[in-house]
């Protein structure tokens, strides 16, 4: 199956999400100049949920997107909703060391409550994301198993209120029907869900509390005026107190120096025909979302109509796979070697903004001009934790938000010419790592 390039299309890609959103009448366009407290630009998981907490707060919020609403990597990922903010929840002694022994405990529990944020959202709005629980980390080798156990251990040592279990080889095939794996860890506290409905869910209930939602405004310029930033687009401009950036992967050379500290980097997607109860049963018997451990790692969960969804493949060189099921259908079958001749429905891709650092970036490019970005693979949850950093230092408290703020992010190397191929290169040394099973 060949799938058309929607990296610089306007339309959603072909995915499994949009062929079966829930709610695809749009927003409207954006006809002539308004006034708010606060605008938005982007509209994917940050910028969506920063309207959302700043609209909670009584804000005048507008917020403005360059296609549609989810059409980035927030419509486009695998659905996992994971926790941990920038750092690993269960590797307390690298957050300490990142953030400070001052800051760790805070940092730690924005990585548990980034999930919450969606939970109760969910709960709160009645957003129809068919959100599951239950997750499972997979161990292909030794090292792995007791690596995944000691961060169990971490992860419960620290109060995780959620339930773990470890699995040997015989029981992981309770959750992952498959030869690969030797043994895993489940986790209750993480899910997975329909990424597009989710963001899409929240768009409405921010819109329902007067958020107004603009698509197809691609913001060309911003400039500072008299204490009010002005947002210009090809059509129409918006003029705010405030302006919170969202743009993350997609946000272009709009402000060089964001740009230089985030690269888009391809993910790939695919979604197999509907699978009969029996094989659906046996390749994947508890639901759960999975995911192994290595660099280039696979991931995978079913879907309510029994679909498999099994993304990986991240490439980092800025060239897409010419024919993505060509590209992904040979490690689904290494996994489940039982799918070799079922049929693909569904192939996708798109960027997701990595940071060199992998820690989320946010902070403030001026006085009044906020942003948020590079969740590097690791945003449906975490995007969530920097939309409500943002509100709460909108609000006037600074907390939490300057802990993050004050994180150092380095340009990557080699400049705009030169900084995909060195990053390819050294992504490719550590493939060669799983391969050789180091």
């Amino acid at each position: 199956m060949r799938v058309r390039d929607s990296i610089h299309d306007d339309r959603l890609p072909n995915s499994y999400y949009a062929a079966t959103c829930n709610d695809m009448s749009g927003f409207r366009r954006l006809e002539g100049n308004i006034k708010v407290d606060i605008c938005v630009v982007g509209g994917g998981f940050t910028g969506v949920a920063a309207a959302l907490h700043l609209a909670e707060r009584g804000y005048e919020v507008a917020l403005v997107e360059q296609n549609r609403i989810g059409w980035g990597a927030s419509g486009r990922n695998g659905g996992q909703v994971i926790g941990g903010y920038g750092q690993e929840l269960s590797n307390f002694a690298k957050i300490e060391k990142t953030f400070g022994s001052g800051n760790a405990e805070t940092v730690w529990k924005m990585g548990v409550e980034c999930v919450d944020i969606i939970s109760d959202w969910v709960k709160k709005y009645q957003i129809d994301c068919g959100l599951k629980w239950g997750y499972v980390d997979l161990a292909m080798k030794e090292s792995e198993l007791e690596e995944l156990q000691h961060s169990k251990a971490a992860l419960e040592a620290q109060g995780y209120p959620h339930e773990q279990k470890v699995l040997n080889a015989t029981e992981v095939k309770n959750y992952v029907g498959s030869d690969r794996y030797i043994g895993g860890v489940t986790n209750m506290g993480w899910g997975h869900c329909h990424v597009l409905n989710l963001v899409l869910g929240e768009a409405r209930a921010a819109e329902k509390l007067g958020v107004q939602i603009f698509e197809d405004a691609r913001v060309s310029a911003l400039h500072e005026r008299e204490g009010k930033v002005i947002v210009d687009m090809d059509h129409c401009r918006v003029t705010a107190n405030k302006v919170v950036l969202a743009g993350n992967a997609y946000l272009g050379k709009l402000v060089p120096k964001l740009a230089s500290r985030v690269l888009p980097a391809g993910s790939y997607i695919l979604a197999t025909e509907p699978l009969c109860e029996k094989l659906s049963g046996q390749i994947m018997p508890a639901g759960f979302a999975a995911c192994d451990q290595r660099w280039a790692l696979d991931y995978f969960r079913l879907t309510p109509d029994h679909r498999l969804l099994f993304g990986g493949l991240a490439t980092y060189s800025g060239r897409h796979p010419r024919d993505i099921v060509a590209a992904v259908k040979p490690n689904m079958i290494k996994v489940f070697p039982e799918l070799k001749n079922t049929g693909i429905d569904y192939a996708w891709g798109g960027y997701m903004g990595i940071g060199l650092n992998r820690i989320p970036q946010v902070g403030k490019v001026a006085d009044n001009i906020y942003y948020a970005q590079a969740y590097s693979g690791h945003g449906v949850a975490p995007t969530h934790m920097s939309a409500k950093l943002i509100a709460e230092a909108i609000e006037g408290d600074r907390s939490r938000f300057d802990i993050m703020a004050n994180v150092k992010h380095p340009p990557f190397p080699g400049g705009q010419l030169f900084r995909q191929p060195m990053l390819a290169a050294g992504m490719a040394y550590y493939r060669m790592k799983d391969a050789m099973g180091r």
